[in-house]
């Protein structure tokens, strides 16, 4: 889609350079574009303006999700310089800002499988709920209480704002802003039937305090980056590793690739059943 919308404005051999997708949220778009192109940044923001509807703004992502917050550096490059928009997804409406809070539409297939999952009845630890996706999806349909507990306090704040635009939900979502680790070890200790491990880089990290928030026959959701020689060994290899990993007894009933993030790279989800 990318390289055809730019086909008017580049060469073939400068398309040919090109990242292959872009992000669309709302009507902002966020493209990442190679060190080759960055000249030609404002002409390659132009054209996707013209080809891509609804669109009001083009931003160039300038660095990658990095930080406590895992923000990112954005560049207006055509359009309104607003990173603030409206996203819906599964029946649910948000408030997201692309370059305050972290926020990925990538994991929308995810976000739609966690809220199969979920069960009426369920108290579910949301250990870096961000601005409240997976919570939301999951509260849209399913009679549980989730508490979404992120660092970022702009996240929260969407959060909080998030909640009061999807009113007509069954269960119910409590923001927390702070540390997840502190709030699980203050106030949430054997609390959950499900815990949610959203930050796959750091998830070595926060297992002890995931493994302290869920009750003795919950199942953890543990995010993480695999490298893997060949893509369909990816999950087994995030199996092996949390297993060599996991301090408690583990069951594990599920697993999938949620995404590759770069070359024999992947991001995985392990389901798990733990027993204390």
């Amino acid at each position: 889609m990318l390289k055809k919308a730019l086909g008017d404005v580049l060469s073939e051999q400068e398309a040919s350079e090109l990242y292959s997708a872009f992000d669309q949220i709302g009507d902002i778009i966020v493209v990442r574009i190679p060190d080759s192109l960055l000249p030609k940044r404002k002409i390659i923001g132009e054209a996707l303006l013209e080809s891509v509807h609804p669109a009001r703004s083009v931003f160039y992502q300038s660095s990658d999700v990095s930080g406590d917050y895992r923000t990112r550096k954005l560049e207006i490059i055509a359009g309104q310089d607003d990173t603030e928009t409206e996203y819906k997804e599964y029946g649910c409406r948000f408030k997201v800002d692309v370059e305050k809070a972290f926020f990925s539409p990538r994991l929308s297939t995810e976000r739609k499988r966690i809220a199969d999952l979920v069960q009426n009845g369920e108290v579910i630890i949301n250990m870096f709920g961000g601005v409240g996706m997976f919570s939301i999806i999951a509260a849209k349909t399913k009679n549980c209480l989730v508490y979404n507990i992120d660092l970022n306090p702009y996240a929260s704040k969407l959060c909080e704002e998030n909640i009061k635009l999807n009113k007509k939900m069954k269960g119910k979502i409590i923001s927390i802003n702070g540390d997840a680790a502190q709030v699980v070890k203050e106030c949430l200790q054997d609390k959950g039937d499900r815990t949610l491990m959203l930050l796959p880089e750091r998830s070595d990290e926060f297992l002890d305090s995931a493994i302290l928030a869920t009750k003795s026959g919950g199942i953890i959701h543990y995010y993480s980056h695999q490298h893997a020689d060949k893509r369909q060994d990816c999950v087994q290899v995030s199996k092996n590793h949390f297993l060599n990993v996991s301090p408690v007894q583990s069951e594990i009933i599920g697993g999938r690739l949620v995404r590759a993030v770069g070359p024999r790279f992947y991001q995985t989800v392990v389901d798990v059943r733990i027993t204390k």
